[in-house]
């Protein structure tokens, strides 16, 4: 009884603490649909949520809501967590559990979307869901014309009740590593052109080792993300994460030299 400590209606002393091993197997079993395996993860995984909100103000967010939206970020973490990645579980999880909880305070302190603006954006989303469905391109024209609005109306709404998120934002940390939504976003592009063209550019990419030159390939050239990369050639994400970006500022050092 002597550890027993209430949190938001949470007895976290009745909390199940699991190893490592355990922890893996519950999120296999997770992934192949065990809903009780599921369950018990979940609970056992709520002392996580609430030592994350001890670092929040709660002066004004209340403890309870803190809780709510930091159990969204943990389900999230749990279905979108990719067991191939080599992590653990929760150094996945704390950056999307923080990142549910500053999108609660940011929205606590910004200005509330009038209400008919709300209701347009709804209305919007609705026949954009129509048009979809007819297998149409739901351009903004298609919306306003439907809805007898004016176009700019449409891209208002929306926007409205968008949430941004900043392309720098941190998706997991591994030995202090820290990959950023931006390092998961692949480009189409070909900069064959871009890379030819410089001189300079040619002797300092031709002076990195060869590994550090595959990954640049893949990366800039035929646009992979990270974690195709890692996948292709056998290091972790975090591991090609720090590779480029030393090449990359191996490169900017040789040409300002």
């Amino acid at each position: 009884m002597g550890n027993r400590v209430v949190i938001c209606g949470v007895d976290t002393s009745s909390l199940p603490r699991l190893k490592r091993e355990e922890a893996d197997r519950l999120l296999r079993l997770t992934k192949e649909g065990d809903e009780e395996a599921r369950t018990y993860f979940i609970t056992a995984n709520m002392r996580l949520v609430l030592s994350i909100i001890k670092r929040f103000d709660r002066a004004k967010v209340s403890a309870d809501d803190l809780f709510q939206v930091g159990m969204i970020g943990l389900i999230k973490s749990i279905d979108n967590f990719d067991l191939s990645i080599g992590v653990r579980f929760s150094t996945y999880a704390v950056p999307m559990i923080i990142g549910e909880i500053k999108r609660l305070l940011r929205g606590s302190n910004s200005l509330r979307v009038p209400r008919s603006i709300r209701d347009t954006a709804y209305k919007v989303l609705k026949t954009r869901g129509e048009i979809e469905a007819e297998d149409e391109v739901a351009t903004t024209e298609e919306i306003a014309r439907r809805l007898d609005i004016k176009e700019n109306e449409v891209v208002y709404a929306l926007d409205s009740i968008s949430d941004p998120i900043s392309l720098y934002e941190p998706v997991y940390n591994k030995s202090g590593d820290t990959l950023q939504l931006m390092d998961q976003i692949s480009d189409d592009r070909s900069n064959d052109d871009n890379w030819t063209e410089n001189v300079a550019l040619e002797t300092a990419v031709s002076r990195l080792n060869d590994r550090e030159k595959r990954i640049l390939y893949m990366r800039y050239y035929e646009g992979k993300t990270q974690t195709e990369i890692s996948d292709e050639i056998g290091l972790s994400q975090a591991q090609v994460s720090r590779l480029e970006k030393t090449a990359l500022k191996t490169i900017k050092s040789r040409i300002s030299n």
